[in-house]
């Protein structure tokens, strides 16, 4: 039960194969998108500083 065991997720790693011990990662569907992260707290406005000639 090791590196050799393709039964095993860590011989699917091994092996370079996938199945049910190991599936593939699916990508999330356009429908199913999360809100957007909004992110609270002060705002920092940053000054421009201009250098005397």
């Amino acid at each position: 039960m090791g590196k050799g065991d393709r039964k095993t997720a860590k011989g699917k790693r091994y092996n370079c194969s996938y199945g049910n011990v190991r599936p593939k990662a699916t990508t999330k569907t356009a429908g199913s998108a999360s809100a957007p992260v909004v992110k609270s707290g002060k705002r920092t406005v940053s000054k421009k500083v201009s250098k005397a000639a």
